[in-house]
Parts: C-alpha cells; sequence; structure tokens
C-alpha cells in the first residue's frame, strides 16, 4: 500500500552550490529544512507541491558571524541557536526574545530563521523584528546573488520576489542603535500563533513593524515618522491606524487587533521614553 509520503520526492544535495545547481537543472523544488510546517501541511492534506530540497544537511547555512560591521545569519539557523549565540543576543536581543516563544523546543531546535521568511506567514515572529531592523535576504542561484532588503521581500500573501532557482542562504543586519523591544500577543505565551506581534526600536529614528494585522508584515512608516517628528503618541496610533488591515479569523478579530495594535504602540513609546502611564 503506497503512503501519501511515497509520492513525493525528495534530493539530498552535498553542498551549497550542489543544491542551487539542482534548482537550475531539475527543478522546480521546495527547499525544506526543519519540515516544521510541511509537516502541518501534510498533516492537514493541504501539501501541494511533491517534489523537495533537503538543505538541512548543509553546514555553511547554520553560521552566525560578523562581517564588518553587518551580522549576518544562515538560513539554517535554528531558533534554540539564536537563543544560546551571544553575537545574537549582543547585536539583535529583540530577536532572542522573539526566538523564545516560537513553539515548544522541539519547534525550536528544528525551526530555521529561512524557513521562517520563506514561509511567509503574516504571523511569523521573526518577520517583525527583521522588518524593523532593516535586515537584507541574500538570495542565491547557480549564477549570482542578489541581497533584497527584508521590507521589499513580499510580493503578497506568502508570496515572495525570490525566483524558482534562488534559495535564501543568510539575513544580513546592520548595526543598531537604541533600545529593542519584542512583544508577541497570543492564546499563550509560547506554542501558539501570534494574535499580533510587534518589534520596535528607540533610536533617534523609530522604528515599528507588525505582524498579524494585514496579508504581509507591516513596517509602520507613518506611525514612525509621526514619533520622529514629535506629534505624540496619538497621532502616531491614529498614522498606524491607516497602515494596518487585519482580519476576522479563527485566532482574533479585526477590531481586536486594531485595539491591540494602538496599544502595544503606546506600551513600546511609553517604555522608550520613560514617561509614566497616563494612569500611574
Amino acid at each position: 500500500m503506497r503512503s501519501v509520503v511515497s509520492t513525493l520526492e525528495l534530493r539530498r544535495p552535498r553542498s551549497i552550490r550542489e543544491a542551487l545547481t539542482m534548482l537550475r537543472d531539475d527543478g522546480p523544488f521546495v527547499p525544506l529544512a526543519g519540515a516544521t510546517d510541511l509537516y502541518v501541511a501534510l498533516n492537514f492534506g493541504t501539501l501541494t507541491a511533491t517534489r523537495f530540497l533537503d538543505l538541512w544537511p548543509l553546514e555553511p547555512l547554520r553560521r552566525v558571524e560578523m562581517r564588518g560591521d553587518v551580522l549576518s545569519l544562515g538560513a539554517l539557523v535554528t531558533y534554540t541557536s539564536l537563543t544560546r549565540s551571544r553575537l545574537v543576543t549582543q547585536r539583535l536581543p529583540m530577536l532572542v526574545d522573539a526566538a523564545r516563544l516560537v513553539g515548544g523546543v522541539q519547534i525550536q531546535n528544528r525551526g530555521t530563521i529561512g524557513g521562517n521568511i520563506a514561509n511567509g506567514s503574516p504571523a511569523g515572529d521573526t518577520l517583525p523584528v527583521f522588518a524593523a531592523a532593516d535586515a537584507v535576504v541574500v538570495a542565491r542561484s547557480a549564477s549570482t546573488e542578489r541581497r533584497i532588503p527584508f521590507v521589499e521581500l513580499y510580493s503578497g500573501y506568502r508570496t515572495t520576489v525570490l525566483r524558482p532557482d534562488e534559495l535564501i542562504v543568510a539575513v544580513e543586519v546592520p548595526a543598531l542603535h537604541g533600545g529593542q523591544w519584542f512583544r508577541k500577543v497570543g492564546t499563550r505565551a509560547a506554542q501558539a500563533i501570534s494574535k499580533i506581534v510587534i518589534a520596535a526600536i528607540d533610536g533617534d529614528a523609530p522604528r515599528v513593524a507588525l505582524g498579524s494585522v494585514g496579508p504581509v508584515v507591516v513596517r509602520a512608516r507613518r506611525a514612525e515618522q509621526a514619533l520622529a517628528a514629535g506629534q505624540g503618541i496619538d497621532a502616531a496610533v491614529a498614522a498606524l491606524q491607516t497602515e494596518i488591515s487585519p482580519i476576522d479569523d479563527v485566532r482574533s478579530t479585526a477590531e481586536y487587533r486594531r485595539v491591540v495594535a494602538g496599544n502595544l504602540l503606546r506600551e513600546f513609546w511609553t517604555r522608550a521614553t520613560g514617561r509614566p502611564r497616563p494612569d500611574a
């Protein structure tokens, strides 16, 4: 008796170069690593792809290193690796905060940042972090390499500008100045999909990004401009409401998400400015 799995094709390249050659010459393939999202789709019968490229053994994609003043994270860096990395803790602590709240220990051990990015769910916990940090996604094919600003990666819901012959090989994060802040709101602190998630930086030019409030992660440029211009938090919250488009779904309602998004922006700015809350 044939199972669902027996109908799938899996290739295991021995190097990044071989993986890229397979994509070019024998594709299309769906890249996989930890397979945490893929197995969910397989279990629920929603998996449509049949040909996969197993990247898990490619150790060069697990590197966490500094390249000049840029933090480089390989696509196969797991959430567990993020929480244990001194470099990431020093340079991007809000990513460590996000990684600690992604699923349980098993998911943290297998899930990768490259997979989270490629999956493209607007509820992905790391996505607002990379958006707020002005991260750059490094995509490579057999013939070229290009660097895509993270905020330009998504063309729609779970769709990217990546070509079929490209792999995400790394994410690069420039030096950041100012305090970093991350907050996830869900049914539980972890092991739950976000109802709303926010990452923010309170430097001279504030940066704010949110997930689960639209078809793609939202970099709240208008709210940032209002804060930078000293227009006050009420103006910033009003601006934020024009930038998000939450929906009703099984986890929450659009109205709840709008209210909480504004509250989270207020909480971030209160912490950033050190001003007491109005009701304190």
